[in-house]
């Protein structure tokens, strides 16, 4: 069965023209700091999070004043907080140690950092330095997969494919769309397919393998 990316990608761009990270951050730390937060836990919980601990811990030589113990409190209503106090004040020590506190702006050098996996990496590249990326989140790996764009069963096969298919102008724009989509209409459980602007290109719509509302 074809998959008609190009007709997909337009009709997304469509739906969702505003599109874009919806991470509060104003510079790339903080950014860095919102994106290992969101690992399980909502952007919206995330969002308010943050607030308690940008703009007073804003770097990381302020962010290594607080304890495991402190940052684990101040984010405490995070999912995994402990381990993840743990992994941004390493990170911060490594960026100090490595990059002379600032953030760095290549993937290797990112995935490098404490806590820091490609998802993370994908969304600093892109929203931190315009550096086209895709990166794969639980709605990315879920819609993607649905329409028929990518086929693995790992968010490292899902990006691959991802990456073949978009044209790379458009790999960090339409992981924007795939996400919205994913919270809007395509939904984990229940998705809302008679009402989607893809259905009628969606393959799981058309083949019948997603129970839907």
């Amino acid at each position: 069965m074809r998959i008609a990316t190009g007709r997909i990608l337009n009709i997304l761009a469509e739906a969702y023209p505003d599109a874009k990270c919806a991470l509060l951050h104003e510079t790339p730390f903080e950014l860095l700091v919102a994106t290992i937060l969101s690992a399980q836990c909502t952007d919206e919980r995330v969002n308010m999070i943050t607030p308690r601990l940008f703009p007073r811990y804003a770097s990381p030589e302020q962010m290594l004043a607080l304890s495991d113990d402190e940052l684990a409190d101040i984010i405490r209503d995070c999912g995994l907080f402990r381990a993840k106090a743990k992994n941004i004040l390493a990170t911060c020590q490594a960026l100090i140690e490595r990059h002379g506190g600032r953030v760095p702006g290549r993937m290797g050098d990112l995935v490098a950092l404490p806590g820091v996996g490609r998802k993370t990496a994908n969304v600093v590249l892109a929203n931190a330095f315009g550096v086209p990326a895709i990166a794969v989140d639980t709605h990315v790996f879920r819609v993607a997969r649905r329409l028929g764009l990518a086929q693995g069963d790992t968010p490292e096969k899902v990006e691959l494919e991802l990456r073949r298919r978009i044209p790379r102008k458009s790999w960090s724009q339409a992981h924007h769309w795939l996400i919205w989509h994913g919270r809007r209409i395509c939904h984990a459980k229940w998705p809302e397919c008679p009402h989607c602007p893809l259905r009628d290109f969606c393959l799981a719509y058309r083949t019948g393998s997603v129970q839907y509302k």
